[in-house]
């Protein structure tokens, strides 16, 4: 049984990830290859690339949950991860882009700016309308294939394994924060100065950068 997690990166996903490890799903994250893929509009390769695999989180996947469905239906499982608020994925957001390679063109494709800050309502805007989508794609198909879920809400084993109807493993459940795994300065640094040129541009003040 596949099982696709649909929600956007800084939802939880990297812990959705480690879940599925746990239950011993072969699992794949973010895949750079994969999303450039998608980007000129090539899917097939990426739906060949799943029958390598039983779960997914983090790009290219959310960006696919409509062909994902085509092609496996009730054969697989769809998870929307979830943050408390979409302020505080935004907050979650910004404070992911301090740390990572600057030169990366994700952000840009997808969320069509380069980093959110001075362009927070987009980015808002974007997190509110891919879950509406998502939840209105799945409320017409059978109800059991699809869950919505939120760490901050209390979510845990229960509900995944519920869902998924396996047993509860016996350990906690994993909580992964990709920052807590080393921040390199000299990329943070450029990240910021990067931040204060986008934000010069739109002539905004850069004081609250975080």
């Amino acid at each position: 049984m596949k099982v696709f997690g649909v929600g956007l990166n800084k939802t939880g996903t990297s812990t959705f990830g480690k879940c599925m490890e746990v239950l011993g799903y072969t699992h794949v994250s973010y895949r750079s290859d994969l999303l450039q893929q998608y980007l000129i509009g090539r899917i097939d390769p990426i739906i060949v690339e799943t029958k390598r695999f039983d779960s997914f989180e983090d790009w290219p996947w959310p960006l696919l949950y409509e062909r994902l469905y085509e092609e496996y239906k009730d054969q697989a499982r769809y998870v929307l991860t979830v943050r408390i608020s979409a302020e505080v994925w935004l907050k979650s957001l910004k404070n992911h882009c301090l740390n990572t390679d600057p030169d990366r063109p994700m952000r840009a494709s997808i969320y069509g700016y380069k980093y959110p800050h001075g362009y927070e309502r987009e980015h808002l805007i974007f997190y509110e309308r891919h879950n509406s989508n998502v939840r209105k794609f799945f409320s017409t198909k059978p109800s059991h294939l699809f869950t919505e879920i939120c760490w901050e809400k209390g979510d845990g084993w229960p509900q995944l394994c519920r869902f998924l109807n396996m047993p509860v493993p016996e350990v906690p459940l994993p909580h992964i924060r990709p920052r807590e795994t080393g921040v390199r300065p000299l990329v943070r640094e450029r990240n910021l100065e990067n931040i204060k040129e986008q934000l010069r541009n739109l002539r905004l003040e850069d004081s609250s950068i975080e």
